[in-house]
């Protein structure tokens, strides 16, 4: 399967589908930095400053409205956000042991992810401490090769699925009894690892990235090669083939590109490539004009308006990393491409003022968290990639 996912990645079509809705942008940067702050400044008033989260959405999605924040001053090179930022990611670790609030190891590692992204903003090291005790804390649910126990969890279980080792899946939930191990937990361990690998040097970050991202490689990737939900460790039944979400791609991809810059091993970039193509072009969440359709919910919160968030996220880290290699111009002008897809959709279809709707196609509406939320990371990526 690697040599077929390598050999996959040179002989795809890299080009940008004539279909999608507006492709280029000629905003300056001055222009887009105004646009993204302005964003974040519209969501600021929902905060709590007591808890660190927002009115209007969960935990997990608060988390990741202060992943970008952190990033929008990374990529501005300012910080504006600094004192916010460091303050709340300070609060909410103190509040809530390894940042767990409900017993979800995904939740955990969305906000030791938004403390990495902070510590890479700002350079403090208290936050990059919170992102190793997360790490440290989670790990004990990877699933080590050949074992068919954790003494985290009060089940045994197979060694292996489908004839294939379950050697660094994650559990989902630190519940004794869940039996879940999901690509989003998973691939946030992915990602987690390669960032705290590439800042530290320390080879147990990145023996566990690669065992992980060799997880869903091995039992979790269909042939687009889109990344799938859950495996039941229990039974090793699956969740449908047709559940297929952003986010689950989006933390593969994001992990996979930090993980070829620490190892230099040519199959994660190549199979980087193949994933973002499949994911950019995928139908599963969006129609022939490109623009995401994942989580439109004009009335109500959901998990896939946060989704979404998460997928150009990785999009915009792709597209970064990939531009200061300048060894794949192609997919470069593609990942592009996409991030200005997405953009043009929010200013010209779901912007009402400086704010936008979570349906990025449109209509614009009255202001909602959620759909905020959603556009943070688009007007983010767009400082480098649009």
């Amino acid at each position: 399967m690697t040599l077929a996912l390598a050999a996959a990645a040179f002989a795809q079509d890299l080009g940008v589908p004539l279909s999608w809705r507006e492709f280029t942008n000629n905003r300056s940067h001055a222009e887009l930095i105004s646009i993204s702050e302005a964003a974040i400044d519209t969501i600021l008033p929902q905060l709590n400053v007591a808890s660190g989260d927002f009115a209007g959405i969960g935990y997990w999605q608060a988390g990741n409205v202060w992943s970008a924040m952190a990033n929008e001053d990374f990529r501005a090179g300012t910080t504006k956000y600094k004192a916010q930022v460091v303050d709340q990611l300070n609060n909410v670790f103190g509040l809530w042991a390894h940042y767990d609030q409900f017993g979800f190891n995904d939740d955990a590692m969305w906000w030791a992810t938004a403390a990495y992204y902070g510590f890479r903003a700002y350079g403090d090291t208290n936050l990059l401490s919170h992102a190793e005790d997360v790490w440290t804390h989670v790990n004990t649910f990877v699933i080590p090769a050949g074992a068919s126990s954790i003494s985290t969890k009060n089940f045994g279980f197979s060694a292996t699925c489908e004839g294939k080792s379950m050697a660094g899946g994650v559990f989902w939930r630190t519940d004794a009894g869940d039996d879940n191990v999901n690509s989003v937990t998973t691939g946030l361990f992915i990602t987690l690892s390669a960032y705290l690998a590439e800042v530290t040097g320390d080879a147990k970050y990145t023996n566990a990235a690669i065992a992980s991202a060799n997880w869903i490689r091995r039992l979790n990737l269909n042939s687009d090669p889109i990344v799938l939900d859950t495996v039941h460790a229990l039974d090793c039944s699956r969740t449908p083939t047709t559940w297929l979400f952003t986010y689950n791609t989006g933390k593969y991809l994001e992990g996979l590109e930090v993980l070829y810059d620490v190892t230099k091993d040519t199959q994660w970039r190549d199979l980087a490539v193949s994933i973002g193509n499949a994911g950019m072009k995928s139908t599963a969440w969006a129609g022939s004009n490109g623009v995401c359709t994942e989580g439109a919910s004009p009335d109500s919160n959901n998990d896939g308006v946060g989704f979404k968030a998460i997928w150009v996220r990785a999009i915009d880290e792709a597209y970064n990393r990939v531009a200061k290699r300048g060894d794949n111009e192609a997919y470069r002008i593609l990942l592009h491409s996409y991030v200005d897809v997405q953009l043009n959709a929010l200013l010209e279809l779901a912007a009402n003022g400086t704010s936008y709707s979570s349906a990025w196609a449109g209509p614009p509406q009255g202001f909602t968290t959620w759909g905020q939320l959603a556009s943070l990371d688009v007007f983010v990526a767009a400082l480098h990639a649009a």
